[in-house]
């Protein structure tokens, strides 16, 4: 079961030019293998599963090789990302920055997920040098262009950020490509009224739960909608964007897909943060490599439980696991010896897998990358 699904892996890289011969796909597939089973990125033990009829050390090495010599044609791998969501229409773009530290290095990632509804998973993203500090506005614009580039300007339905990404050059920028924004900003934001009257939020005096709705107002010197509900201990839930501002708040709450994101790469999913490597091309390498094993999972999961395996409900009406760990588990599953016996399980997973390929192929078909 291992070695066919890796096969079936290989399979799905003969779509794009991911990497450049047979032998570097087959090199993918199992490393993906190895991060279902291990759920670590740590080279030593991705290594335990990559190739059962080598040495360990040879596995290793195998893998540093890859990292150090290999390239990986990201925009190849943001098309393969695409195609495995369910669907076509508009997208939803999340924009945020995650970080941690390993020692004095200091891991600073800026990425972008795509999806909608739940399915959520990282499309681009950037390895900032600058010591742990905010993004600039032509790192943003950077990732941005990259996401039109894949998905043409008619497939992006909203972006959403919080409060990091504000400013005018960033506002103008995502109102002249007529993209469609939301974003959180700072409480100490100044936003004026179509009088010209400039109005700092904290005067308003809201209590706790009140809201406030601006269907027309300028923030940095771009002219959009705002929504501020005060929250407690003085906070402020401020946003502005150019999206009906009926609906900001609503538009807002997607944002919780990036934040899930992040935790399943960096912790509970693939230990992403456990991650030794120094160098910020292998690094992003390595994102790569994780963003499209997180991918599998929730795209497996997402359709067994629609197909096949609904995911139990708790009593208080939400799933008990995400659709990235019901595809996790499946994935883990298919590879465990003895599952070949099971003629239903086998069935399943292979139907599900057909139904990805058909479905990357007919996103390939429609011509809909720029």
């Amino acid at each position: 079961m291992k070695q066919r699904l890796v096969v079936k892996i290989t399979t799905l890289l003969h779509s794009v030019p991911l990497v450049r011969n047979l032998a570097r796909k087959k090199f993918v597939a199992r490393f993906v293998l190895g991060l279902f089973k291990s759920r670590n990125v740590q080279f030593c033990e991705v290594a335990q599963h990559l190739n059962d009829g080598v040495k360990l050390a040879s596995n290793e090495t195998r893998i540093q090789d890859f990292f150090r010599e290999a390239d990986l044609d990201y925009v190849a791998l943001a098309v393969l990302l695409v195609g495995l969501l369910p669907g076509m229409g508009k997208l939803r773009l999340c924009i945020d920055r995650t970080e941690w530290d390993f020692g004095r290095c200091q891991v600073n990632i800026l990425l972008v997920t795509v999806g909608r509804g739940d399915c959520h998973w990282p499309l681009c993203w950037e390895l900032l040098d600058n010591r742990s500090g905010n993004s600039g506005t032509a790192d943003r614009t950077a990732l941005l262009d990259f996401c039109l580039r894949v998905l043409g300007p008619d497939r992006v339905g909203l972006v959403v950020g919080d409060r990091e990404f504000v400013g005018h050059a960033w506002f103008k920028y995502l109102k002249d490509k007529g993209i469609l924004f939301v974003m959180r900003l700072p409480k100490h934001h100044l936003l004026t009224d179509p009088q010209g009257r400039r109005h700092a939020v904290a005067d308003w005096g809201l209590r706790p739960g009140q809201c406030r709705q601006l269907p027309v107002c300028q923030v940095d010197g771009v002219w959009g909608g705002a929504q501020v509900t005060a929250l407690a201990g003085g906070e402020y839930l401020f946003l502005f964007g150019t999206a009906n501002p009926a609906f900001l708040g609503q538009f807002y709450r997607k944002r919780w897909t990036i934040e899930a994101c992040f935790q399943n790469l960096k912790g509970r999913g693939f230990a992403l943060r456990a991650t030794h490597l120094r160098c910020r091309d292998k690094l992003k390498k390595l994102v790569g490599l994780v963003s499209l094993a997180y991918a599998l999972c929730v795209s497996v999961g997402t359709r067994l439980h629609e197909k096949v395996q609904p995911i139990p409900q708790k009593n208080n009406g939400y799933k008990r696991a995400s659709f990235g760990r019901h595809g996790l588990n499946a994935l883990r599953q298919y590879t465990r010896p003895g599952r070949s016996t099971d003629p239903v399980f086998t069935a399943n997973m292979n139907a599900v897998f057909r139904w990805i390929i058909n479905q990357l192929t007919h996103y390939k078909a429609t011509k809909i990358v720029g």
